[in-house]
């Protein structure tokens, strides 16, 4: 029976083209939508790079063949050549851009939501996101442009190529700070969730390469059906936490769907914290190739402190990965990425990949040696408290923000993704839903209690604000 309760607006954002599937055509995502996009997608790549080849790859959702098959006969009717990688990741096919020097690629999953929900995420030339005025363009396209369709010796090609997994691994086993050595004597014991998705493929094929040989697998079959919510949060990686404890693991790691994001369980069942993920391998990157980093405003302090103790210079960006990736660059940054559990490393690709991640993290940690409850112990300790407020459709959330910077302008502020307050070592984060009549409200500080009360704080702020 569908659920048309959960049919949404399509989303059309700097991440791409998302939406629920079924429903009516601009609610959710349809058919009608998937190759209206995929239309302007590909005649922009033309236009943009003369190119006429273009990498696809998807997650294991239930949808991600239906929405394939869309994809790629609709990319051949205007003559471009499709490389498919089949069940692949969002890094994955990252990397294959640069690689098969194509004009663009496009990532069918919707990362971290809910099956129900699948996306056409879209890649320039380099293999990273496209910017928001490229996004801009897109969506021009795709609502003015008058489509002329290749004629029959003229359609494109589809190559199907199953080699990029190895390639990835091949790619991250020669980077220089992953040391395979190190993983292998160490001997870890590993439990594994990869939500029945693709990371099911790539986790237990990166984890065996480096040597680990006791892995236990949980939630490994890519069929896209979710054991449980896909986004790596705490309680969404129950089973994880005990299977780490039943299997006396040295610890357990899960990725989302397209294996962007990664986040770890320690030794005794507790939650590393996905803040912590680039913490932590940025610390061991900083250790050997000292230098800038950058997350977005969202994510915790903890980075900051860690880099200016190792005297790198660190540096905020809007929301968003192709933001961070915008920033790193500005600032020549050794690594960045977000508190989501997103690492972006450049001397691997400017994209965040968890299967870097892992590498990366178990060399620090099988080098460090000791358990990954006390690693994460070594860290500065912070809490992010995550709140919203609902407002009316007919409030000016603008002008609302404008009075909250006005209110707390002696205090260092950040208007450059809604409005961040920084109070000492405590700071709180606004942000305006593009959806929905919203504010963001996520606050941080040294224990749950005080970032809690620094949220309540500001939802007073606004409240007054209000009732003025």
């Amino acid at each position: 029976m569908p659920t048309n309760n959960l049919f949404v607006t399509l989303i059309k954002s700097i991440s791409g083209i998302r939406g629920t599937i079924g429903g009516n055509a601009g609610n959710g995502l349809t058919p009608q939508d998937i190759v209206k996009y995929s239309t302007a997608f590909g005649n922009w790549v033309v236009q943009t790079t003369g190119k006429r080849k273009v990498v696809i790859g998807r997650d294991a959702r239930i949808s991600g063949e239906m929405v394939r098959n869309l994809v790629v006969g609709t990319l051949q009717s205007i003559g471009i050549d499709v490389i498919d990688l089949g069940l692949s990741t969002t890094p994955t096919v990252e990397i294959a851009v640069a690689a098969e020097q194509a004009g663009g690629g496009i990532i069918i999953t919707a990362s971290h939501n809910p099956k129900q929900w699948n996306a056409l995420k879209l890649l320039n030339d380099k293999g990273e996101f496209i910017t928001d005025s490229d996004g801009k363009a897109v969506l021009e396209m795709a609502e003015n442009i008058q489509v002329s369709y290749a004629e029959v010796d003229d359609l494109g090609s589809v190559t199907i190529d199953n080699s990029y997994l190895q390639k990835h691994i091949n790619h991250i086993l020669s980077l220089g700070l992953v040391n395979f050595e190190a993983i292998r004597n160490a001997n870890f014991s590993i439990a594994i969730d990869c939500v029945n998705s693709s990371g099911g493929i790539f986790v237990p094929a990166l984890l065996k390469a480096l040597g680990v040989n006791i892995i236990h697998e949980l939630y490994c079959n890519p069929d896209g059906q979710f054991a449980h919510n896909p986004e790596p949060l705490p309680e969404n990686l129950k089973a994880l936490a005990k299977e780490v404890v039943l299997k006396n693991a040295d610890l357990g790691i899960a990725v989302d769907p397209d294996v962007d994001r990664l986040c770890f369980v320690c030794e005794d069942g507790t939650i590393f914290g996905e803040e912590y993920t680039l913490v932590a391998v940025a610390e061991y990157v900083l250790k050997h190739n000292p230098g800038n980093t950058v997350s977005n405003l969202s994510s915790t302090r903890a980075l900051r402190d860690l880099t200016e103790k190792i005297g790198g210079t660190y540096n905020a960006a809007a929301v968003g990965e192709v933001n961070v990736v915008n920033k790193m660059k500005e600032t020549n940054a050794v690594i960045g990425g977000e508190g989501n559990g997103g690492i972006i490393y450049p001397e691997s690709h400017y994209g965040r990949d968890a299967l870097v991640g892992i590498a990366l993290f178990l060399t620090h940690l099988a080098i460090t040696g000791g358990k990954i409850s006390a690693l994460r112990k070594t860290y500065p300790q912070y809490y992010i408290s995550k709140n919203k407020i609902t407002l009316t459709p007919d409030m000016d959330i603008d002008a609302l923000l404008l009075r909250v910077e006005e209110k707390y302008k002696n205090q260092p502020l950040s208007t450059i993704d809604g409005l961040k307050i920084e109070f000492d070592k405590q700071w709180v984060h606004l942000r305006r839903s593009n959806t929905e009549p919203i504010i963001r409200i996520y606050s941080e500080a040294a224990t749950e209690a005080e970032a809690e009360d620094l949220a309540r704080k500001i939802i007073a702020d606004i409240h007054l604000i209000l009732a003025d």
